[in-house]
């Protein structure tokens, strides 16, 4: 099966493995950040770049510190003021998932394919699903909080294509982030750089390649 998948890049995949935020949600992060830096007076652009590299650099990420001790580092990199409260919910606020593609997830789930989340986010990703549920609509969530380990180590995506049981090659990665996109590509997954709900929709097409009544028959046990 592994050379069938090799040798026949035709063939449709086994698993859609989708990012968080900037796919199946507005990217909250970027703009709740951008929103802090403008009402502290700082520009918005070079503040979304020293706060986004300390959510990595302090370990938060990955779940190897807290919510408390990112933003203490953010405060002392930046000078800006705020209670964590405050600074968390310009940004999860504006994490806004999309219905359109939890109807996408649904869909590919319905047909047999397994439905996955890889996704660079924190314990955050839990409290939105909480008030926005959408966790039901997938097979399994992989989070680099939970994981200890994010998207810009590249094994992680055939870490998770093994705890899928599956081969790379299987596996079909959609994220928003070129980068991401290069490093799950250089692991062997098929991949969509994400540009949109609609681009989207005709590149899954393309991909999945579903007739009516394959569903069934390809059912993953």
């Amino acid at each position: 099966m592994i050379d069938q998948w090799k040798n026949n890049p035709g063939l449709p995949a086994k698993a859609v493995v989708l990012d968080f935020g900037g796919v199946i949600a507005e990217e909250g992060f970027r703009g709740g950040l951008m929103a802090i830096g403008e009402k502290n007076g700082l520009d918005p652009d070079d503040f979304y770049t020293v706060a986004s590299e300390l959510v990595y650099q302090t370990g938060y990420v990955t779940g190897m510190s807290d919510e408390s001790s990112y933003w203490r580092a953010v405060r002392e990199k930046t000078g800006i003021i705020g209670d964590n409260r405050e600074l968390r919910e310009e940004i999860l606020s504006r994490f806004i998932v999309r219905p359109e593609m939890l109807e996408h997830a649904k869909k590919i789930r319905s047909s047999g394919i397994i439905t996955a989340i890889l996704s660079d986010q924190t314990n955050w990703l839990d409290e939105i699903d909480k008030k926005t549920p959408f966790f039901h609509c997938f097979d399994f969530v992989f989070n680099s909080f939970r994981m200890k380990k994010g998207k810009r180590d590249s094994s992680i995506f055939p870490d998770i294509c093994a705890v899928m049981g599956l081969m790379p090659g299987e596996v079909l990665f959609v994220d928003d982030n070129i980068g991401n996109i290069e490093r799950a590509a250089g692991e062997g997954l098929r991949v969509i750089h994400f540009k949109g709900v609609g681009n989207f929709e005709k590149e899954m097409g393309r991909e999945l390649n579903i007739g009516e009544n394959q569903g069934q028959e390809r059912r993953l046990r």
